[in-house]
């Protein structure tokens, strides 16, 4: 599957830990057949051995971890690039699920594939190197934002980073109350309250099973960081 083909994907708009070179995507799925997954689809459970390295083409897939008693927190939802490198490259097992959230075009290599193509391109195992780097500075970020954030900075610091990335033309973004309290690894309830009373400011729109932020500078405020809009990330 070529670049000109998944070019509409957004492979090189997305933030710097999904980003990815369409030439590079080529070289690692050069050959492979897409396939059309459905939502609800399963890509890989947490625990899985890990046999394929997954491309995203077009859709959202979930990255979620589940504890022990089966408490569920999303990762990561992501709409271009790579999924499941970690567990492909060294062999091991998944460390976490990866759920289609809407109807995707997937690609996948297999690992020793994968090591070839590393082996034939340096630039693909360079590439790699980075996306972990960028994964595990958001794991990073995430936890400090978890330990010394409020609730509301946390939610608005994660709708300008989705809005990045999942908003349509129209500004709104498919994600339910619950996903954002995943997300968060907050309750429901919490994110219910704060959404109500921004959505009761100006802050952001509402509608089911969606958000949209009607002001994306005041939401950054919030978070700490400079004021942006949409059209300026």
């Amino acid at each position: 599957m070529k670049a000109k083909e998944h070019a509409a994907t957004g492979l090189e708009s997305q933030g710097s830990e999904n980003r990815i070179d369409p030439a590079i995507f080529d070289l690692i799925f050069e050959g492979a057949p897409g396939e059309r997954m459905q939502a609800g689809q399963i890509l890989f459970q947490q625990d899985d051995p890990a046999e394929r390295l997954y491309g995203i083409v077009s859709g959202r897939v979930e990255i979620s971890i589940y504890s022990e008693t089966g408490r569920k927190l999303v990762a990561n939802i992501q709409t271009a690039g790579l999924v499941g490198e970690i567990a492909t490259l060294d062999g091991g097992r998944r460390t976490a699920a990866a759920t289609c959230l809407s109807d995707c075009d997937i690609v996948s290599v297999s690992r020793t594939r994968l090591y070839e193509r590393m082996q034939a391109h340096p630039a693909i195992a360079m590439t790699m190197v980075r996306l972990l780097c960028d994964r595990l500075r958001r794991i990073s970020g995430d936890l400090g934002d978890q330990a010394l954030l409020n609730i509301e900075a946390r939610l608005a610091k994660r709708l300008i980073a989705l809005d990045a990335t999942l908003a349509g033309a129209d500004g709104w973004m498919a994600l339910s109350q619950t996903d954002l309290a995943e997300l968060l690894g907050a309750t429901r309830e919490s994110v219910n309250k704060t959404l109500k009373d921004w959505a009761r400011t100006g802050l952001v729109d509402l509608r089911r099973g969606a958000v949209r932020l009607a002001d994306a500078r005041r939401i950054a405020r919030l978070a700490g960081l400079p004021g942006q809009s949409r059209d300026t990330m």
